[in-house]
């Protein structure tokens, strides 16, 4: 099992910040740091010194680690052209030496799109069906040859498909919940499906889902990982677990339930409840960017118990 730390960066994180926290999850032995894609605060607080771009942030990153997986879960496909998205994440593809992935949604905020004039539009999972089409489609374009795309959506024409990235494939991550469509989706672009905030059960039927998608389109169910993302608040005892959960204004009770909180024995024995359907990967959400010493534990007491 991977452990992966997940941030929220626009409930209120700088750079700095998050520099702090991905060179921490390198040196603790963690697989990746990934972040959100967004603009704008939920829920309370002030979301002070306001957003950080997500694809500007990883480009930092890319060159202040060494080790280390980045990515997104999800960028939002609302924010960026598909075109000019392939160049960014290949250029940072680029930078980090082939250690990006790419995880591409269709947006579903509409409040921070409101608040930076960003267009909402209706058929969003339509265009994230084109969008992932053409930057996997540039990625793969042979150098000295154009590609073009005719959608509904979007068209390029003779496009050099430049630059690549260092990879000579970048692994592209697709994920949610609907029963339908969204398995569709990872079955023919992803090589990776997340499945965010849910239950086993919940998790278990919609990997399912997604293996019965890739095999009705040539593919086997298992060519995929299955990921989770739930969020994490681990003590030494329950004293240790309250405090962390009231920093970042949650229940206990609703932390067990929702995510992985406790003890480290707890979270051990409900991580390999998600092991036991399937997921080969976990994102942690830590919510309380400036606590290392919460990493360290997890680090020491938790990933320890599952190499």
């Amino acid at each position: 099992m991977d452990l992966r730390i997940f941030t929220e960066p626009q409930q209120g994180a700088s750079y700095d910040t998050l520099l702090t926290v991905a060179k921490a999850t390198e040196d603790l032995g963690f697989d990746a740091f990934f972040r959100s894609d967004h603009y704008m605060r939920m829920g309370s607080g002030d979301g002070l010194p306001g957003p950080t771009d997500a694809w500007i942030t990883l480009a930092g990153l890319a060159r202040e680690t060494k080790r280390i997986r980045l990515g997104t879960l999800m960028t939002a496909g609302t924010f960026r052209l598909p075109g000019v998205l392939a160049i960014q994440v290949a250029q940072v593809d680029q930078m980090s030496g082939g250690r990006v992935e790419f995880g591409l949604g269709a947006g579903w905020f509409a409040e921070e799109h409101a608040a930076y004039g960003i267009p909402f539009p209706k058929e969003r999972f339509g265009r994230l069906e084109e969008q992932l089409e053409i930057v996997t489609g540039l990625w793969a374009t042979e150098v000295g040859r154009t590609f073009d795309f005719h959608g509904k959506y979007y068209e390029l024409k003779e496009s050099p498909a430049l630059p690549k990235p260092a990879q000579p494939k970048i692994p592209v991550l697709v994920g949610g919940h609907g029963a339908t469509r969204t398995p569709r989706l990872a079955a023919k672009y992803a090589d990776e499906f997340n499945m965010p905030f849910a239950s086993v059960e919940d998790s278990e039927r919609q990997f399912a889902r997604v293996r019965a998608a890739a095999e009705e389109a040539g593919r086997k169910g298992d060519d995929l990982v299955y990921s989770n993302l739930l969020v994490v608040c681990v003590g030494n005892n329950d004293q240790e677990v309250a405090r962390r959960a009231a920093a970042i204004g949650r229940e206990v009770e609703e932390l067990k339930t929702n995510g992985l909180a406790g003890t480290p024995a707890e979270v051990v024995d409900k991580i390999g409840r998600y092991t036991e359907i399937g997921a080969r990967r976990i994102y942690l959400q830590v919510l309380d960017l400036h606590d290392l010493d919460h990493l360290e534990l997890i680090s020491a007491q938790v990933q320890s118990q599952l190499s």
